[in-house]
């Protein structure tokens, strides 16, 4: 093994860091990949796998099965890459031509391995299936590959050791895949050279854009990062993950050298990280909050259609802080379930701050809790007017010390208004509870002594509402 890759650090002045790592690249090989039909979790399954044990995967390429296709792209790997593994085209249908290909790149002949081909019997005469010529095929492999035995289905895996890199070949079926991979080429990933250790964490935010958190919350943050620290950020829909990554020579000094970016960015946003975890979730971060003050939530749904309720009771445990909430889709039923006043619907409409207030109360009254959160708006695509777009959406918040409304405005999507919708308002909520004064993307509170007052004279006229902007779509 050549193990020549080192870590380039992108500045105008490059220098050789102390580092050496293994490089590798992935290719996973099939049609149905590239038109579709299959989702390729092979890939991000490998590229996980390799960083937690020290290998950086630098390219990741999804190419047909044409065989002078499979053999340029893999021949490019092993001219960059210390480790190739390649992934599919190893199957009994004509379209699997990977082992072939690889023969002719590498100008040898195939062998027969008698153990694949009884393994490949004896599974087809416990499930009472055939064997055919088809299935004689898989036990054959290029001479100068190294069998790894699939003992979990009939495509056998391999390893080559060419021009001073490995190549490990392995079915596209994933649990074979991981099957091998996992008992076969992990424990050798050492032998093939002293590998470097990579310690992430991540720490999560709501409610910031990307751009602003990098602007004003970690300016020049990347004065701290070098070749043995690094950060990324990853957007998701209104949230952004924060990714850092340490690397030593152990994991003791990969730990250390993570802690100290840690430490720097939890001081910058303090209780603006909501998680440190990778897998937690927002609505369980604002679950641990109201379990901490002793409160109860309610929610009331109109233009998020239970997403708020679904979302929270997706943690087991949730009925800990979670009491209960109503759709109140119809103006009919944000009335008589919610005590929303008609006066209050026909003069302002259901997209505005008194109704998302008035619902934000009435369920907190209704479910007897300390907080309650609405959603009120036009969801569309549908529905919108000048005043209020399609996007536009009022969330009502009531807790023991607040009740205020806020306006946000999003997009054209249904769907990502619902949950921008959600999201955000998890985010003033769990804020609200925590004290802290700075709204999500510098939205503003709206309280009802703030509020031009409703006609007393038009009150309890009529429940007949009109179709405009009382409902919103």
């Amino acid at each position: 093994m050549r193990f020549t890759s080192y870590y380039v650090i992108p500045s105008s002045r490059s220098k050789i860091s102390q580092f050496v790592y293994m490089i590798a690249h992935l290719i996973s090989i099939g049609n149905e990949l590239l038109i579709g039909d299959t989702v390729n979790t092979n890939a991000s399954w490998l590229g996980q796998f390799l960083h937690d044990r020290g290998v950086q995967v630098t390219q990741v390429h999804t190419i047909t099965d044409e065989p002078e296709q499979i053999k340029f792209t893999i021949q490019q790997a092993l001219d960059k890459a210390d480790l190739v593994i390649s992934t599919g085209g190893l199957g009994p249908t004509l379209d699997d031509v990977t082992k072939k290909s690889l023969a002719e790149l590498f100008g040898v002949g195939m062998r027969h391995e008698k153990s694949v081909e009884k393994h490949i019997k004896e599974l087809f005469h416990r499930r009472n299936l055939p064997y055919s010529k088809s299935n004689q095929a898989q036990s054959l492999i290029p001479n100068n590959a190294e069998l790894l035995f699939n003992a979990t289905g009939t495509a056998p895996g391999m390893l080559f050791t060419e021009q001073d890199s490995v190549l490990v070949v392995l079915p596209g079926v994933p649990h074979e895949m991981k099957h091998i991979m996992t008992t076969q080429v992990a424990p050798r990933l050492q032998e093939w050279g002293s590998l470097n250790i990579f310690e992430t964490r991540y720490l999560k935010v709501a409610g910031i854009g990307e751009s602003h958190l990098i602007d004003n919350w970690l300016p020049n943050i990347k004065c701290i990062l070098n070749e043995s620290i690094d950060l990324a950020f990853l957007p998701s829909k209104g949230q952004v993950c924060l990714r850092l990554t340490g690397r030593g020579q152990s994991r003791k000094e990969a730990i250390s050298r993570i802690k100290s970016l840690s430490l720097e960015i939890e001081q910058r946003l303090g209780n603006l990280i909501y998680s440190d975890e990778k897998e937690d979730t927002l609505d369980r971060a604002l679950g641990r909050i109201l379990i901490q003050n002793g409160y109860r939530l309610a929610t009331a749904e109109s233009c998020t259609g239970g997403l708020m309720g679904h979302m929270l009771t997706e943690t087991p445990g949730s009925s800990a802080y979670m009491q209960g909430g109503v759709i109140a889709y119809n103006n009919a039923i944000k009335m008589s379930q919610l005590g929303v006043d008609a006066s209050v619907l026909k003069q302002k409409g259901a997209v505005s701050a008194e109704v998302a207030l008035q619902m934000a109360k009435g369920v907190a009254q209704l479910m007897g809790v300390e907080c309650g959160i609405s959603s009120t708006g036009v969801a569309g695509p549908g529905g919108g007017s000048p005043e209020k777009p399609v996007g536009t959406v009022w969330i009502g918040f009531f807790t023991p010390t607040q009740q205020f409304a806020v306006r946000a405005e999003f997009s054209n999507s249904r769907s990502l208004n619902k949950l921008q919708s959600v999201i955000t308002g998890f985010e003033i909520l769990r804020r609200c509870l925590l004290g802290i004064d700075e709204l999500p993307y510098n939205l503003q509170r709206v309280y009802l002594d703030a509020l031009e007052p409703v006609d007393q004279a038009k009150k309890g006229l009529s429940h007949t509402l009109p179709s405009r902007d009382s409902l919103h779509s």
